[in-house]
């Protein structure tokens, strides 16, 4: 499932990164895009339910849905003009076996907890944290490319 979020209006913003040199310009809308993907990182490691009770040998122990969401960069999507980042859920293989004294560390159920099953009703916390952190997303992404364009911009006036 993929959200996206499209921002119009912004024809000051893209004549200023072009201006930019492209290293300064792309490094610029990464840290920006990556505060706004922190935002819905961490409000959905708040929202993950943490299981309370008894756990059967080699299953993950309580707590591991919230480790294992994080955040990343799309390098496939991402160019010159355009950052992509992933919130998601760690799963898979590679996971069942580490971590600290073997414990399982694989959230496999992350998709059970979000979406329910049958016997199992849904409790979100993915697109909870994305409905309640997008406006503010919005707001970071714009605050840190409007200091760091104006920064970038002083150090090429100076030069």
């Amino acid at each position: 499932m993929e959200i996206a979020t499209r921002i119009d209006g912004l024809q000051e913003l893209a004549r200023a990164c072009r201006e930019l040199p492209d290293r300064i310009g792309r490094s610029a809308l990464r840290q920006a895009t990556s505060a706004g993907a922190k935002l819905v990182r961490d409000d959905a490691k708040t929202k993950a339910p943490i299981y309370t009770g008894p756990v059967s040998q080699g299953h993950p122990p309580p707590g591991t849905l919230r480790k294992q969401i994080y955040m990343k960069r799309d390098n496939g999507s991402s160019g010159p003009q355009k950052q992509v980042f992933i919130v998601a859920v760690r799963s898979g293989k590679k996971f069942q076996s580490v971590g600290k004294k073997g414990a399982n560390q694989d959230a496999y159920y992350w998709r059970f907890v979000e979406f329910g099953t049958v016997k199992m009703t849904a409790r979100p916390y993915l697109r909870p944290a994305f409905e309640a952190q997008k406006m503010n997303a919005v707001t970071a992404i714009a605050n840190v490319l409007r200091e760091r364009i104006d920064a970038e911009a002083r150090n090429l006036n100076r030069k």
